[in-house]
């Protein structure tokens, strides 16, 4: 099935803007793993000169997206402005809202949809109480896609083509000795996955915790998000739990159909 993405035109080079591109990957560049910058450091994981990537930091310092102790480069609350404008104005996470009520209502679990973006899915909507997680699964949260079960129900319903080559240009982390790391082993679970249409991903990303995850379509057969729940396992064996949230997460998403 198709994506939003995939249907896009191919961008005309007099309409692209190399500074806007080049102002978003500085943004971008800040991480877990790399909450302050140097100009120098900036430059090196933007594939830019250390002067180029100075110019930019100053830039994005004076519209209050960055700060600076005159060295180093932060990120500033700001940029979550860009985010929210996301969750505002999209249709589909406003749209889903009610039914992931529906969805937590009929099985306790703390329900979310979400889309591939790059690597990783995106919550891009979220229903239900807190819990204690190592992980957090919260509204914006990125996670990489093999290790959920919305990730891999993603992954699964892409086109080979496209499957060969993210296969191709990833390398598999591990977060639990549960994780798959083998290439062979998860072409065989997408394989088992795209064949039954919804997935089931236990303790690859945290312990103790599985997801359950179906596939959002649209009115025109386009395959738009992943609707799915989380849970902790205690005594519950996975075919039980699929037997009591799978329906309740295939039904609601039928009932999405018309309206996303």
């Amino acid at each position: 099935m198709s994506s939003p993405v995939d249907s896009m035109p191919p961008l005309d080079k007099r309409d692209w803007i190399a500074g806007l591109e080049k102002g978003l990957s500085v943004i971008e560049a800040f991480d877990d793993a790399n909450p302050r910058l140097t100009s120098s450091q900036a430059g090196e994981r933007c594939g830019m000169t250390r002067t180029a990537a100075r110019r930019y930091l100053l830039t994005l310092t004076h519209l209050g997206y960055t700060a600076t102790d005159g060295k180093l480069f932060w990120l500033t609350p700001r940029v979550l402005r860009l985010g929210q404008s996301y969750l505002e104005s999209a249709r589909l996470p406003r749209t889903v809202q009610p039914f992931l009520q529906r969805v937590t209502a009929g099985t306790q679990e703390i329900a979310y949809v979400s889309v591939l973006d790059g690597d990783d899915i995106v919550y891009i909507a979220r229903n239900g109480p807190n819990r204690t997680m190592n992980t957090g699964f919260v509204l914006g949260a990125r996670v990489q896609a093999q290790v959920t079960a919305a990730g891999m129900l993603m992954l699964a319903m892409r086109d080979d083509a496209w499957l060969d080559n993210w296969m191709a240009s990833h390398e598999l982390k591990s977060y639990t000795s549960y994780t798959i790391t083998s290439k062979e082993r998860l072409r065989i679970e997408l394989a088992r996955i795209r064949n039954q249409g919804w997935a089931i991903s236990e303790q690859q990303l945290e312990l103790s915790y599985r997801g359950v995850a179906v596939p959002l379509i649209d009115r025109r057969g386009d395959f738009m998000a992943a609707l799915n729940v989380t849970m902790p396992m205690g005594h519950e064996s996975s075919e039980q739990a699929a037997a009591r949230v799978l329906p309740v997460l295939q039904e609601t998403a039928r009932a999405m159909r018309n309206l996303i």
